[in-house]
């Protein structure tokens, strides 16, 4: 059943949020005023503890605001927050684990070709963890996760991408939907 919810929930979005508008796409630099949604899922995760397998991918959603257009509109800066669920189990303890990791992202845009917007960043990430068993167990807590990444949306549209993400912290790589207003 997992595999198939990808792409119901792709099919919503392009729904909701207009496919049938076009495929220009003549504006997709990220400008002075963009905002931006990304929802996504991780493939794999850095976050992990002996013994526990991952139950439920890192399931992920950030906004991020251009503040600052750079190299005649072709580049900018941005910032926005972010937000991140994971779950791994344990099969000899009987035990959850859910990770929520949520924080500020900062990040450096600049368009090299049409269509594409490229960017690198960093996250300053809070991983609030929390654990199903009260027993005093030997496993690492909440704690700060910081993470840096470099990252792509190609644009179908003037407002829909699709988008991925390299790098270290929380995923190692992301994948997802964006929406830009």
């Amino acid at each position: 059943m997992k595999k198939f919810l990808f792409p119901k929930i792709f099919v919503v979005f392009l729904t909701l949020f207009g496919f049938s508008r076009g495929v220009s796409a003549q504006d997709e630099a990220f400008n002075k005023g963009d905002m931006i949604i990304n929802v996504g899922v991780g493939l794999g995760t850095y976050i992990s503890d002996k013994g526990l397998s991952m139950t439920v991918p890192p399931i992920s959603a950030s906004f991020e605001y251009s503040v600052v257009d750079l190299f005649d509109g072709r580049g900018g800066i941005g910032f926005g927050g972010y937000a991140c669920y994971l779950l791994r189990k344990s099969s000899d303890l009987n035990m959850n684990v859910g990770d929520f990791i949520i924080g500020p992202r900062g990040l450096f845009h600049y368009q090299f070709v049409d269509h594409l917007d490229t960017y690198a960043g960093f996250l300053i990430g809070y991983d609030v963890v929390s654990f199903n068993k009260s027993e005093n167990l030997n496993l690492s807590g909440s704690g700060f996760s910081p993470a840096f990444f470099v990252g792509a949306r190609y644009y179908f549209t003037d407002h829909i991408a699709v988008w991925g993400e390299l790098g270290y912290g929380v995923s190692p790589l992301q994948l997802g939907l964006a929406y830009k207003f």
